[in-house]
C-alpha cells in the first residue's frame, strides 16, 4: 500500500443520503455499502467518516462493518438547535448505531453552533464524552468562511475537518492550514472533489455556477496537457498536502472507490497547483449552491 493510499478515508454521506450534485446514482443500497467497505478494508483504508445528520448512514455502517472492526470511525453531532442535552444523547446513541463501544472522534458538525450562547456548554459536553473514553478525540468540522483558525485557537480541538481541493485553495493560500497544523491540531481534508465540480461538463453545472464554466474548462485542459485526468489531479493535490493526516473521499459505488485507489497510487502529475485554483466564491461553497 502506498503512503498516499494510506492517507485516504471514506466519507459515508451516500450511505444515508442522496448527496452531491454529480451523484447520479443516489443513495447506496446496503449491499453496495457492504461492497464499498470490503474494498476499503482490502486496500488498507482505515477510516470511515460519517455524521448524525447523514440520514441512516451510522446505522448502515453498524450493520456492514466487518468483525473484528479495524476501521477508525469519525462521526459528527446533531444541531445544537435541538438542545445541548439532545446533542449529547445523540452522540451517545451514535456509538450504538455504529455498533461500537467507542469511536475515533466526534466533531461539531456545524461550526456556528460553537459561536452561539450554547457553544461553551456544547464543547464541555464533547469534552465530557472524551473524558469518559467514548471518543478518543473531539473536534470541529468547518467551512473556509467560518474562521477555522479562530476556532482552533479558541477551542483547541484535537481534530478539524476542513475543505481544500485543487479548485479551492483558500486555506492554503492564506496560510490557515499551516497555522492550524502548527497548533498541533490533526487535520482531515474533505470536499477534495468539490462535489464533483471538476468532473462536470459545462452543460452539467448548476445554474448559478455557469460563470465558472470557462475557467473550469481551462483547468481541465491544463490537467489533460500534463498527461493526467481530473481524478488523478484532485487526489494528488490533496494527498500530498503535508498538513493533512487524512483525506476523506465520498464514493457512490465500490467501482468508484477502486478507481480512486488506483488514481491515488499513481504518480503525481507535474502541475503548477497554484495556477489551477478557482476564484468563484459561490462555486467554492457547495452548501450555498441550492440558493443559487
Amino acid at each position: 500500500m502506498s503512503v498516499r493510499v494510506a492517507k485516504l478515508g471514506v466519507g459515508t454521506a451516500q450511505f444515508g443520503l442522496d448527496y452531491g450534485v454529480s451523484n447520479r446514482r443516489g443513495r447506496l443500497t446496503e449491499s453496495e455499502a457492504v461492497a464499498v467497505v470490503q474494498v476499503a478494508a482490502a486496500a488498507g483504508v482505515s477510516l470511515l467518516d460519517t455524521a448524525a445528520q447523514y440520514g441512516e448512514a451510522e446505522a448502515v455502517i453498524g450493520r456492514v462493518l466487518p468483525q473484528p472492526n479495524r476501521f477508525r470511525l469519525v462521526t459528527k453531532t446533531a444541531r445544537v438547535s435541538e438542545g445541548v442535552d439532545r446533542v449529547e444523547a445523540r452522540a451517545r446513541a451514535s456509538l450504538d448505531r455504529l455498533g461500537v463501544a467507542r469511536a475515533e472522534a466526534l466533531l461539531v458538525h456545524s461550526a456556528p453552533d460553537l459561536l452561539g450562547p450554547e457553544g461553551p456548554e456544547l464543547w464541555d459536553r464533547l469534552k465530557r464524552l472524551k473524558d469518559e473514553g467514548l471518543y478518543a478525540k473531539i473536534g470541529i468540522s468547518a467551512y473556509a468562511a467560518e474562521d477555522p483558525l479562530g476556532l482552533a485557537r479558541r477551542f483547541k480541538p484535537d481534530l478539524m475537518q476542513l475543505p481544500a481541493s485543487v479548485l479551492d485553495q483558500r486555506l492554503i493560500q492564506d496560510g490557515v492550514l499551516t497555522e492550524i497544523a502548527a497548533l498541533g491540531v490533526e487535520i482531515h481534508l474533505r470536499s477534495i472533489f468539490l462535489q464533483g465540480l471538476l468532473f462536470l461538463p459545462r452543460d452539467g453545472l448548476p445554474a448559478g455556477l455557469a460563470a465558472a464554466g470557462p475557467r473550469l474548462s481551462r483547468i481541465r485542459r491544463t490537467i489533460a496537457e500534463a498527461g493526467a485526468d481530473p481524478l488523478q489531479a484532485a487526489l494528488a493535490f490533496a494527498l500530498t498536502r503535508p498538513e493533512a493526516s487524512t483525506v476523506v473521499v465520498g464514493v457512490t459505488s465500490a467501482a468508484e472507490l477502486r478507481a480512486i485507489l488506483a488514481a491515488a497510487a499513481a504518480p503525481a502529475p507535474d502541475l503548477d497547483w497554484s495556477a489551477l485554483s478557482l476564484d468563484h466564491s459561490l462555486a467554492l461553497d457547495p452548501h450555498l449552491w441550492a440558493a443559487a
